[in-house]
């Protein structure tokens, strides 16, 4: 038997999700003096009590009884661990805030007249936006893509990464395939007759100031009327999408009107202008047609690796972009061999089938996200501030879309939101870490941490660290070895998709879990480097760097402890809720700001608990991967009945937390420890609630059953006529000569 595919439908929307699809303002709102001050209260409550929990309770246990009762001694020492780390996650986050906030307060947005001149020096190199994509919806790269071919920049090229087999056998799969190879051509087809229009309009406008010396209002008239045919093209474009669902709102009222909107501003400028008979300088003219031919004028391109064997195939994101980085700037001849397509290197002179650009900036998006419409001028506008020579990667850390269909899709962009300012904290203390779903990167910070291994006779350009599946975090320790630092833009420019189902969290979630613990000890080595070369890193930044890479490894097995380990009553004190309540107070202020409710910080406790199988999982995988050396395959679940299925481990053990939980209440009752019966009972109803809002309870029942009947259902194996293919004959000549005789002991290679 095999499993077929099918194509996804609408999701249906949820009882309890969100209804409002209004984004969060792009500029974070001013925080007051007051909530600064408090969260400085905050910080200093929580030290205090830790430490005031170690003296008056830890300690004295220790020396009161430390002779008398060894094993009481032992756990107070297991559980002072315990809760320091976990304290320590949360002043972390606190101390983030701060810094966040201080951000916001003192962020002023640079005036859009500025942008213009800033650009309207040339920039020859331009910017190369790298797409990578894998099995993803057509139509969700498709958004994708346009928000990147929309971005106002002078010479920008959009290229399409997809990393698809390239000849599937899957009758869906095929059509998914090619639907998406369309997509690059049919932008720029789209976009021909507005950036033609746009640019005679611009060289009408030269050659007329030429001639005439001056700009008159009727020249200005004109350009408001380019401006407003330029408006109607986004509107008529919005009206004739399809939509369908909250990023559709999203993309046709943020990305095509906001841009429409935008231009109106502008045309309604320019026509108040010549009501008053102003007189604009040509200086500024042709920065506004400038404006809209960069615009509207972009270079696409579509292309797949695993179409040449020459490139590396290896299963990850990071090897997808490395494939494409290592060949900007240089000139191909493909050469048909035995093995496949190759892409062989020619000189400058010679004849190329391939030319692929270089760029001074790149662009790494997500097939799932979308960018507002300044997010390149903006972003490339700080790099070229003369104090930032030495910033390698910029980037807005992404929002969630708003209007989410499902309860678990809404919590998960809550807690996107809120690592979103968390985020935007650590570029406060220099603490910032690459957040791989949109970055504009310079190209020579890339070229400095280049590594290059040549395999089976070709030459592997490694740009971006491949050895976790969380590339982007050590490429920022890569970065940060060779002198350069990264910085997160205090706006909300970027937004991308959270998980809709709890099968489809997993993957995220195991995946984030997965890398930190490997990375540490490289962000360890460059500490002491930087020591002995007397340019130490700030205690602020290593503690921040070090809770973002190993906290969930931490905080998972302290949580683990928490629920499973009967700790003598004697241990408990208010001291510890103290401490941590003023986490959880800040965190529910956060969620208040970005729209969601106070309440949530329940269901995102219970979310972490049910959550806490994957997340250990990912730190298992860690340990795994540093004692075998082997990577770790990026992970795909299959799609049952337009949702993504969880694995059975993990629907299974929340139940387990839940009935485990229950447990500990009857014990602890039954042996009067009020305290941790109160814990328990607490864990117990909010994993049930979590289980019930975000897993379900048939969805449970039926991902049980897929688990346990999964090994039923084999894979089809398509024989060589199925795939179009014809049989070699028993002696393959192109082989023999291409690879040689085969080495002793294997079978030839020529049959």
């Amino acid at each position: 038997m095999s499993k077929s595919t099918k194509q996804p439908s609408v999701r249906r929307r949820q009882w309890g999700s969100e209804r409002n699809r209004i984004p969060l303002p792009t500029v974070h709102a001013r925080p007051s003096d007051a909530k600064i001050v408090w969260g400085r209260v905050a910080v200093v409550v929580t030290v205090t009590a830790w430490v005031l929990y170690v003296i008056t309770t830890v300690a004295r246990l220790i020396f009161e009884y430390g002779n008398q009762d060894f094993r009481l001694s032992l756990e107070a020492i297991f559980y002072l661990l315990v809760v320091t780390f976990l304290t320590f996650s949360a002043l972390m986050y606190l101390v983030a805030r701060q810094g966040a906030l201080r951000r916001f307060r003192d962020h002023v947005r640079v005036p859009r007249a500025e942008l213009d001149r800033h650009f309207a020096t040339a920039h020859p190199q331009g910017m190369t936006v790298l797409v990578p994509s894998y099995a993803e919806e057509p139509s969700v790269v498709r958004k994708t893509l346009w928000s990147a071919a929309l971005q106002e920049y002078p010479s920008l090229r959009v290229v399409l990464l997809l990393d698809d087999s390239p000849e599937p056998v899957d009758p869906y799969v095929a059509y998914r395939l090619e639907s998406t190879r369309r997509i690059s051509g049919e932008i720029e087809e789209s976009l021909l007759e507005p950036s033609t229009r746009f640019a005679d309009a611009l060289v009408t406008f030269e050659r007329d100031v030429t001639t005439n010396g001056r700009v008159s209002t009727e020249c200005v008239s004109v350009l408001a009327g380019e401006y407003r045919a330029a408006e109607q093209w986004l509107r008529d474009m919005a009206d004739a999408e399809a939509h369908e669902d909250h990023v559709d709102t999203f993309f046709i009222d943020q990305v095509l009107k906001g841009l429409a909107d935008d231009l109106e501003l502008t045309a309604c400028a320019l026509e108040a202008a010549v009501n008053d008979h102003a007189e604009l300088t040509s200086e500024r003219m042709l920065e506004l047609y400038r404006r809209l031919v960069c615009i509207f004028s972009v270079e696409t391109e579509t292309f797949e690796r695993k179409k040449f064997a020459s490139l590396s195939h290896e299963a990850n994101k990071a090897m997808n972009l490395n494939a494409y980085i290592g060949l900007m700037g240089g000139r191909f001849r493909e050469e048909r061999t035995p093995d496949g397509m190759i892409l062989r290197p020619v000189a400058a002179a010679s004849e190329a089938d391939r030319v692929i650009p270089n760029a001074q900036y790149l662009l790494t998006l997500d097939a799932d996200s979308l960018l507002l419409r300044d997010y390149c001028l903006r972003l490339v506008y700080l790099l070229e501030q003369p104090d930032n020579e030495r910033v390698a990667v910029t980037q807005t850390p992404y929002s969630s879309f708003r209007g989410a269909p499902t309860r678990i899709e809404r919590l998960a962009g809550a807690t996107t939101d809120l690592q979103h300012i968390l985020h935007q904290g650590l570029t406060e203390y220099n603490a910032t870490f690459w957040v791989g779903a949109n970055a504009v990167i310079r190209m020579e910070a890339l070229d400095d941490i280049l590594e290059i291994e040549t395999v089976g006779g070709f030459e592997i350009r490694r740009y971006v660290q491949d050895r976790t599946v969380i590339e982007d975090t050590e490429s920022s320790i890569d970065l940060g070895e060779h002198g350069w630092t990264l910085v997160n833009y205090p706006e909300r420019l970027s937004y991308s998709a959270t998980p809709p189902d709890f099968g489809s969290l997993i993957v995220q979630r195991r995946r984030w879990a997965n890398g930190g613990l490997l990375i540490l000890p490289k962000f360890m080595r460059q500490m002491r480097a930087r020591r002995r070369a007397g340019d130490p890193i700030r205690m602020t930044e290593a503690m921040l760097r070090i809770n973002y890479m190993a906290s969930i490894a931490w905080a998972s097995v302290g949580l683990v402890f928490l629920l499973a380990y009967p700790y003598d009553s004697r241990l408990l004190s208010p001291l510890v809720l103290i401490a941590a309540l003023p986490y959880f107070i800040a965190q529910a202020s956060d969620l208040k700001a970005c729209g969601y409710k106070r309440s949530d910080i329940f269901r995102i406790y219970g979310f972490n608990l049910i959550l806490l199988p994957v997340n250990l999982a990912g730190v298992i995988k860690s340990i795994e991967q540093s004692l075998t050396g082997k990577k770790i395959p990026f992970a795909r679940t299959p799609k049952v009945s337009n949702r993504t299925a969880s694995q059975l481990l993990y629907v299974v053990a929340p139940y387990g937390i839940v009935a485990f939980s229950v447990l500990t209440v009857w014990r602890n009752v039954i042996d009067q420890n009020w305290g941790n019966a109160a814990f328990a009972a607490f864990n117990a109803i909010c994993a049930s609630w979590a289980i019930l809002d975000n897993i379900g309870i048939l969805n449970s029942l039926a991902d049980i059953w897929l688990g346990l009947t999964d090994w039923m259902w084999v894979d089809r194996v398509p024989t060589p006529q199925a795939i179009g293919a014809t049989p070699t004959a028993d002696f393959d000549w192109e082989k023999a000569l291409y690879h040689g005789h085969a080495p002793a002991g294997t079978e030839s290679r020529t049959s």
